[in-house]
């Protein structure tokens, strides 16, 4: 039983090492993949961006108008006062009351939109820098999953080889020496190839009589006479 547990352990140890090996392989994939979602959130939040800045636009011009007519009926309420007439003084009264509550909610609503847009406006410049960060970082981890794979195939190739290398080197030196040796041979047949038609040419001129051969003893024993009686 002991045995039998070992054996179902260590097949469960095999399974979890082959199943982080299957999401290591797909590491790369689906950080793209995310990259690739994060891109279209981002892309969705601008659109979203837009909407909220133009909703805030225009809760900004309702604002102006609102107080551009609060102005205007403020203005015929003194007029109406001046005149005495008081009844229709209270009249653009109950206007002015109703658009002062219109432009509180304009206000509050024109507030809610401009936080917003601050608030979205910064969470979108985070996550691009986010984004642009991770990007890099994926194409640095990119660029070394291909220099590893590189030196893994280089290493599987030649790292067990140390003894053939070896061989083939010393077969490298032979073959030098051989043609090191090739070559003085080749040189050492020139050179008495040389002294051969040299000493051809030489008996030729002295049959020929045109070159005169080593002088014998009784000539060059004259020669040291005459230079006797001179001196």
């Amino acid at each position: 039983m002991a045995i039998f547990k070992k054996l179902v352990t260590a097949l469960r140890g095999g399974i979890n090492e082959a199943g982080e090996t299957i999401v290591d392989t797909q590491a790369l994939r689906i950080l793209d993949q995310e990259i690739r979602d994060a891109d279209s959130e981002l892309k969705q939040a601008k659109e979203s961006l837009a909407n909220i800045l133009a909703q805030q636009k225009l809760a900004e011009k309702i604002v102006k108008e609102t107080q551009s007519k609060i102005d205007e009926y403020e203005s015929y309420a003194i007029k109406a006062l001046e005149s005495g007439n008081e009844e229709l003084a209270l009249e653009v009264a109950e206007k002015l009351g109703f658009l002062e509550n219109e432009l509180e909610n304009n206000k509050q609503q024109a507030t809610y939109f401009d936080e917003t847009v601050k608030s979205l406006r910064q969470s979108i410049s985070q996550t691009e820098i986010n984004i642009r960060n991770l990007k890099q970082q994926v194409d640095i981890v990119k660029a070394t999953e291909s220099v590893q794979k590189a030196q893994s195939a280089v290493a599987q190739r030649y790292g067990g080889s140390t003894a053939k290398l070896q061989t083939a080197l010393d077969s490298l030196g032979r073959i030098k020496k051989r043609q090191e040796k090739n070559s003085a041979v080749i040189e050492a047949k020139n050179e008495l190839a040389k002294l051969e038609n040299k000493s051809t040419l030489d008996s030729k001129l002295e049959a020929a009589g045109i070159k005169s051969g080593n002088q014998n003893a009784a000539a060059i024993l004259a020669k040291l006479k005459e230079k006797q009686m001179i001196q």
